[in-house]
């Protein structure tokens, strides 16, 4: 592993593990900002809900912003559709991005070391390098069907209600690292 490569898992790990870390930050009003063009078909009805920042030691890593409908429910957030987008302030290798995800879903619930395998396998070709400004976006009808997109291109697509509740619970779950970013994306703070 290459020390660029180390230290990019290492900030994508800790802002996601250390909760006390992280320092949120209003950065966005729910009613500034435009759906993405990607969520405008798929979603019409979606509203930002809420937003926030993930920051490592007062590092900016990303903004992330959930886009529901008007009625989404926080607990029953598997059974919803919604999108989630994460736009990076920085350079991270997507396989980073990717197994750290796997890392995070485990806070989540429990699953198989095949699924493990599976779902990062689909995740490497879900994210890819991402530089400062690049968006990745996550759409689940709340029926198990995600969808991924990279700058407004899908990059995967997955049906599988297991995946859905797990890889999104690394943000709105009540086992999230990052209790304060999910208080942010719920628009509660």
């Amino acid at each position: 592993m290459t020390d660029i490569r180390r230290r990019q898992a290492l900030i994508v790990g800790i802002s996601l593990l250390a909760p006390t870390l992280i320092a949120m930050t209003p950065n966005l009003s729910a009613t500034a900002a435009a759906a993405p063009q990607e969520l405008r078909s798929t979603l019409p009805s979606a509203h930002l809900v809420g937003s926030g920042p993930m920051r490592f030691f007062g590092l900016r890593v990303y903004e992330a912003r959930l886009w529901a409908m008007p009625d989404f429910e926080p607990k029953e957030y598997a059974r919803q559709p919604f999108a989630l987008e994460l736009i990076y302030d920085r350079k991270l290798e997507g396989e980073a991005i990717a197994e750290r995800s796997v890392a995070e879903m485990r806070r989540v619930g429990s699953f198989s070391e095949q699924q493990a395998r599976q779902w990062l396998l689909l995740m490497k070709k879900a994210f890819p390098d991402v530089l400062a400004q690049d968006r990745l976006l996550g759409v689940t009808d709340g029926t198990g069907d995600v969808r991924f997109f990279h700058n407004g291109r899908e990059t995967a697509r997955i049906q599988d209600t297991e995946y859905a509740r797990l890889f999104f619970g690394i943000w709105l779950s009540e086992q999230t690292s990052a209790p304060g970013l999910r208080t942010a994306l719920l628009g509660k703070r």
